[in-house]
């Protein structure tokens, strides 16, 4: 008897998650294969793909299970996976998230949004949506939205065991981080139980969507002669909205004593300042804001300032038919 649902050509049952570096889907495909390997005997493989950036930058990890008689030869990228975990929907504005995705394929969103929604930002007509709240249950729990993740997918992949994964997370953490034990199993259990799902009958003729791979802007044919950079850095078409988890940075300008402390330990420079005199007509410059479209939500600059002008804000998520996030509250430079 197989021990998988369903497989591909070559014997495979593939997952691919989607997410943004600082979410925790690097260790979730990590944890998500050895779960299936030792506590089923299946045949897995596991391996990501990142940027030089990788906090904030989009990230792939790719599982493959496979019967124990299998042997796992393939190690290219997942590109017609049966089951896809988007860890953030931020990701829409800057990945194709169910490329390649099958028929009857199920896509796990992390989201407070209802189906409908989900669909229509996706585009997808049939197979099964389930959505989670990994962020709320993160924030609440003090863990990370790729726990609440594993347990959405162990509940969507049911020939898997969660006991195995329980036992997965109890020893990736209990030797060097023995207080996230309890919490991150906490977290598990949530994710598995709060998961919804909805499945939308597939049509016999029915097709998957079709993969794409992301071309470079420049190429060979398309370079500025010279090979000009056009535009360097690319910071402006930057959004690092995706890496938050949850929180951000709240400026009280009339606390704000201008002393750049924030500025100094900003990684993504995302303080705005003006040139000014102070009282005395010295020249002096001053925080007008901070431009969102390029803060993670790192919240450095909080433990930095000496003032009470910084303190933390909980985002609430929202996601527009223009993909922006919105903010109900100031902010300088760049739109979101």
């Amino acid at each position: 008897m197989s021990l998988l649902p369903k497989q591909n050509d070559l014997g495979f049952y593939e997952i691919r998650l989607e997410s943004i570096g600082g979410l925790g889907a690097n260790l979730a495909g990590k944890m998500l294969a050895e779960a299936g390997v030792l506590g089923l005997g299946l045949n897995g493989s596991n391996f990501s793909s990142y940027g030089s950036e990788k906090k904030g930058s989009p990230v792939k990890s790719f599982v493959r299970f496979c019967e124990p008689e299998v042997e796992i030869r393939d190690h290219s990228p997942i590109e017609q996976p049966h089951v896809i975990g988007v860890f953030h929907e931020a990701l829409y504005k800057m990945v194709d998230v169910v490329s390649g995705l099958q028929p009857d394929g199920i896509v796990l969103v992390n989201t407070k949004r209802d189906f409908a929604d989900i669909k229509e930002d996706l585009h997808i007509s049939y197979g099964t949506v389930a959505t989670v709240d990994a962020l709320g249950i993160a924030v609440e729990e003090k863990t990370k939205v790729n726990t609440a993740m594993l347990g959405a997918l162990f509940r969507i992949c049911d020939f898997l065991d969660p006991e195995a994964m329980r036992d997965v997370i109890r020893r990736t953490f209990e030797k060097k981080y023995p207080h996230l034990v309890e919490p991150n199993l906490r977290t598990f259990n949530r994710g598995y139980e709060e998961v919804q799902l909805r499945t939308y009958e597939v049509p016999a003729e029915a097709a998957g969507k079709a993969f794409t791979r992301p071309q470079p802007q420049l190429g060979y044919e398309t370079q500025t002669i010279g090979g000009v950079i056009t535009a360097n850095g690319n910071s402006v078409l930057k959004d690092m909205s995706g890496s938050r988890q949850g929180f951000l940075p709240q400026l009280d300008a009339a606390a704000c004593i201008h002393c750049a402390a924030c500025d100094t330990v900003c990684p993504d420079l995302c303080f705005v300042w003006e040139a000014g005199e102070d009282k005395r007509g010295r020249k002096q410059m001053f925080l007008q804001g901070i431009d969102y479209q390029y803060c993670k939500g790192c919240l450095k600059c909080i433990e930095a300032c000496p003032t009470s002008a910084l303190t933390e804000l909980f985002e609430e998520r929202g996601f527009a038919q223009d993909n922006r996030v919105a903010h109900n509250f100031p902010y300088a430079g760049g739109a979101l």
